[in-house]
């Protein structure tokens, strides 16, 4: 009795994620994130930038994700810029087509269960694309998001100095 009466409680609970729905944002707070509170709105959507938010049926954002689009794998946030602008500045020459890496430079959630979905959703825009070929993380130095990344099937690139990447297989 207690054990179905839990498994329905927790149906219940993560039943807003059946029905999130991934969307671009323009604006989100900033102040938010965890990761990388000093970036900038203009940082965050400048050079082909974009910020994917998680809407659940009630229209809150549940879990954001920033990206860059690149051609080479940043190892600090520097080269994230740099490396971002060379893929926008050669984008005009290939089509608009900005970079072949999507690098994930941020992501937190409001709601239980939304920084795992927030994943999921990216991964299957970026399975369908046509121009993107990996899906790159620049990640903090720290045990969550080494266990957050694993835990949801990426698997180690490499450790730098400030940061770590992560890839998940398209």
């Amino acid at each position: 009795m207690v054990i179905d009466t839990y498994k329905k409680l927790k149906t219940q609970f993560f039943d807003w994620l059946k029905k999130s729905e991934l969307i671009e944002l323009n604006d989100v707070d900033i102040k938010k994130d965890p990761v990388r509170p000093e970036l900038t709105m203009d940082f965050r959507t400048k050079y082909g930038r974009k910020v994917y938010g998680l809407k659940d049926e009630e229209g809150e954002i549940a879990a954001v994700m920033c990206f860059a689009f690149t051609n080479q794998v940043p190892t600090t946030v520097e080269e994230l810029d740099k490396f971002s602008q060379d893929a926008y500045l050669q984008s005009h020459f290939k089509s608009g087509q900005v970079g072949q890496i999507a690098i994930a430079y941020t992501v937190w959630s409001t709601k239980k269960g939304g920084g795992r979905r927030i994943v999921q959703e990216v991964y299957k825009m970026i399975k369908k694309s046509h121009h993107l070929n990996r899906l790159v993380t620049l990640s903090p130095l720290t045990d969550m998001a080494r266990n957050f990344h694993l835990k949801n099937g990426a698997k180690e690139l490499q450790v730098n100095k400030e940061t770590q990447n992560f890839e998940y297989e398209v």
